[in-house]
């Protein structure tokens, strides 16, 4: 079977099939190695992409930048007062606009709605580089990353994600696991687990796929014998600091811990975070939170945990450059 992606978007994940999706696990395989080895092809060269930023980011700046020097193309950086979409024009005409200037578009920011007009009115290639609903480009790098870090086929993989799993990583993980027919589990206080259309949609993969899906607030039960322990903040960008205290009453007892990768069962279980991390008090925001809820010991991981052995989190942010050239070469290299 010949996968050609050239010309699509990279929206959300349930927008792929499990063997489109393998494919771009194959092609991030390949390039990573590839790259490594000194005879990298450059199959975007002469080409430019737009990187549209509602919300900032590190890792997904950097990885569209370097991922598409390393290809041949240029880019440019459009923070949010770097253009007027959304102020002085309209996301279609934004989209129209930047078509006839760029080989591809990244948005990050809140909406899928956004990425998805965006997507529909531009001539070219729109992918996600977050979204308060889906991570797309996220997910496809923990998939490579867990593939590389165990050896197993997807279909044999196990893996928890906990903490507040109704927004975009929640999503994203349980799709992934879909996709790649994995034994997935989301861990959450019922009222922050996924919605019931995600779910639904990840059902009927897994129906597809063999994938096993299990959803529970039971946090001993949701990570016996995973492989990967993963987790995220528990308070999103542009949510106000006072949720932090009911959040942190919610999910307190989701902290991934030692006494949680204990309970794995496995010695070999690994943790994975998409970044940044909450993890000691090295940031505004830990201290911040400090002065009003009085815990030093991390949120979502304890430092502890976070500098193990166990944790695998810069090899996962590599793989961020690794999968999204895969999607730009896939959806508009020639």
């Amino acid at each position: 079977m010949t996968i050609d992606l050239h010309g699509r978007d990279f929206l959300k994940e349930v927008d792929f099939s499990p063997a489109e999706w393998t494919y771009l696990l194959e092609l991030s395989a390949q390039l990573k190695a590839d790259r490594k080895a000194g005879r990298e092809r450059r199959r975007m060269e002469g080409m430019n992409v737009a990187l549209l930023f509602e919300k900032t980011s590190t890792r997904t700046r950097c990885s569209f930048e370097v991922a598409a020097n390393h290809q041949g193309a240029g880019s440019t950086y459009l923070d949010p007062s770097g253009s007027q979409m959304g102020h002085k024009e309209s996301t279609a005409d934004t989209g129209r606009v930047l078509s006839r200037y760029y080989e591809g578009i990244e948005f990050r920011g809140s909406a899928q709605a956004t990425v998805e007009a965006l997507a529909a009115a531009a001539s070219v290639p729109v992918w996600n580089g977050l979204t308060n609903e889906w991570h797309p480009t996220q997910a496809l790098c923990d998939g490579l990353t867990m593939l590389e870090a165990s050896g197993k086929p997807g279909a044999q993989l196990s893996y928890a994600y906990l903490g507040d799993a109704r927004y975009n990583m929640g999503n994203s993980l349980l799709v992934l696991g879909a996709l790649m027919g994995s034994d997935v589990r989301i861990v959450a206080p019922e009222s922050l687990q996924p919605g019931a259309d995600v779910v639904a949609q990840a059902q009927a993969i897994a129906s597809e796929t063999g994938a096993r899906i299990l959803l529970t607030d039971d946090v001993k039960a949701g990570v016996k014998g995973v492989d990967f322990v993963h987790t995220d903040v528990w308070v999103s960008m542009g949510e106000p600091k006072e949720v932090w205290t009911e959040r942190i009453a919610l999910l307190g007892d989701y902290q991934v811990n030692a006494s949680v990768m204990a309970a794995t069962g496995n010695p070999h279980a690994k943790f994975m975070h998409c970044l940044p991390a909450f993890h000691d008090l090295g940031t505004l925001v830990a201290k911040d939170m400090l002065e009003l809820t009085g815990r030093a010991d991390g949120y979502e991981v304890t430092h502890e945990v976070f500098e193990s052995d166990a944790s695998i989190v810069f090899d996962q942010a590599e793989n961020r450059m690794h999968t999204i050239k895969a999607v730009m070469v896939a959806t508009a290299g020639r």
